[in-house]
């Protein structure tokens, strides 16, 4: 999914009066949460897989916290879980699906959005001008 600002809308600023210019659609639920972003970001970097106690140490999370996270993930067809055994022992490895690749990256495309539209409003008016022409509201 895509912003209105990476299909074009809201250009320069004249789209329909701005509306939704900063609704930002791209950024996918499943993905925006800090754990799950965590594992999506750890995964890609590792395309042949991770296995589940590397995943918990990279991202910092509890088994129960990765689990969790990663069915959320997996029902999203975004990673594949796949258990084994190394040596007589349990061996669970998670790998991102083409399909979660594809996704992953069209989120990161609308956080890049998100960053030039966030540096463009910064340097077409910084804060400290703003707040000059605030006054303080009465509670």
């Amino acid at each position: 999914m895509k912003s209105k600002a990476q299909n074009g809308a809201g250009r320069g600023g004249h789209d329909r009066g701005n509306e939704g210019r900063f609704a930002y659609e791209g950024l996918d639920r499943v993905i925006h949460e800090r754990a799950r972003l965590s594992i999506l970001t750890s995964l890609i970097t590792n395309p042949k897989g991770v296995s589940f106690g590397d995943l918990k140490q990279l991202c910092s999370l509890t088994d129960g916290n990765l689990s969790r996270h990663l069915r959320v993930i997996e029902k999203a067809k975004m990673v594949e879980i796949v258990k084994g055994t190394d040596r007589n022992r349990p061996l669970t490895i998670c790998r991102i699906t083409p399909a979660g690749r594809k996704r992953y990256l069209e989120y990161l495309a609308t956080l890049e959005q998100v960053v030039r539209d966030a540096e463009k409003g910064s340097k077409d008016a910084p804060a400290t001008d703003l707040l000059r022409n605030l006054t303080p509201s009465r509670a």
